[in-house]
């Protein structure tokens, strides 16, 4: 088992250099595998965005995995995320992990000027073009439904080849065959419930059979949202209120999702999120600040992963 953490990206006043400096070392000091972001371009939360965060962030650490779930990359041009993206793998020596979506339609594609009618195939076209720009051809050449390109050069390259690790999420069953033909690995969201991840996992599992895919190379992990507190009760109101602030209410039965209550309670829902399937998990605490984030990540690692088998 494997387990990473999620790093603090609200912003409300000033910029708490020192305190996320501080909380990305010690995730490393305590054996974090990696540490990870989500990106909200449009939306009432204050979040950095993801890229540019983890940038900063590679420069306080050596060892830890550097990971966004997900880019909407429907929402990006798709040779300058190329760039981004290769950008930061290069400057963390590869330890980039990116998770890709193509977004849910409607206004807010719409705002980016993407078509509610095929922004799955923009999708498709905008990561096939990325793959296309880091390949070792030093040019790309690329036509396509919506993007034509010539001859363009390409520099520099991503460290880790053929590109940094490719996570998908999704539910559907479409959306899961996707995953597995473009994708190295799946996250299952924080905002679906357990129920729905273990429901999720054996699709992956026979989409991976069925594309002749070795599953020992496509982890499956899963973010859980989450809060430890000696009060259960407190705890629920906790994570609650970090949900609302992250989501705003826009995700119905979004109460249902995450994981909360004393420490032992916390151990119980994230075995439960293991036995269904996952294999690593991306512990998410929903706290106001940086400090309180830090306390959650020094529970986890004291008082609930080592009850977790």
């Amino acid at each position: 088992m494997r387990f990473s953490i999620a790093i603090p990206q609200f912003d409300y006043a000033d910029f708490d250099r020192d305190g996320l400096r501080s909380y990305v070392e010690r995730a490393e000091e305590l054996g974090f595998e990696g540490i990870w972001t989500l990106e909200q371009t449009i939306g009432r939360a204050p979040l950095l965005a993801p890229l540019e965060l983890l940038s900063f962030c590679a420069a306080f650490t050596q060892r830890l995995r550097l990971g966004v779930a997900v880019l909407v990359t429907s929402q990006h041009e798709p040779l300058q995320l190329a760039s981004a993206v290769a950008t930061v793998d290069r400057i963390s020596h590869g330890r980039l992990d990116i998770g890709v979506a193509p977004g849910r339609g409607g206004p807010t594609l719409a705002a980016f000027g993407v078509d509610k009618d095929t922004f799955i195939s923009w999708f498709n076209e905008g990561l096939t073009l990325m793959k296309a720009a880091w390949s070792d051809e030093p040019t790309v050449d690329f036509h396509g439904r919506f993007r034509e390109v010539a001859n363009l050069p390409f520099q520099p390259k991503p460290v880790q080849r053929p590109h940094p690790p490719i996570w998908f999420g999704g539910m559907a069953p479409k959306a899961l065959a996707r995953a597995v033909r473009h994708g190295d690995a799946f996250m299952g969201a924080g905002a679906s419930p357990t129920e729905a991840f273990a429901e999720a996992v054996p699709i992956v599992l026979r989409e991976l059979d069925e594309q002749q895919k070795d599953p020992a190379h496509f982890p499956i992990s899963k973010r859980v949202y989450l809060m430890v507190d000696d009060d259960a009760a407190r705890a629920r109101e906790r994570v609650l209120d970090g949900l609302e602030r992250t989501y705003s209410g826009v995700i119905p039965g979004i109460e249902a999702v995450p994981v909360s209550g004393t420490p032992d309670d916390v151990a119980r829902g994230l075995q439960e999120v293991l036995d269904a399937g996952a294999q690593t998990l991306l512990l998410n605490p929903l706290g106001a600040d940086v400090g309180e984030n830090r306390e959650q990540m020094e529970r986890l690692a004291a008082e609930v992963i080592p009850q977790l088998g």
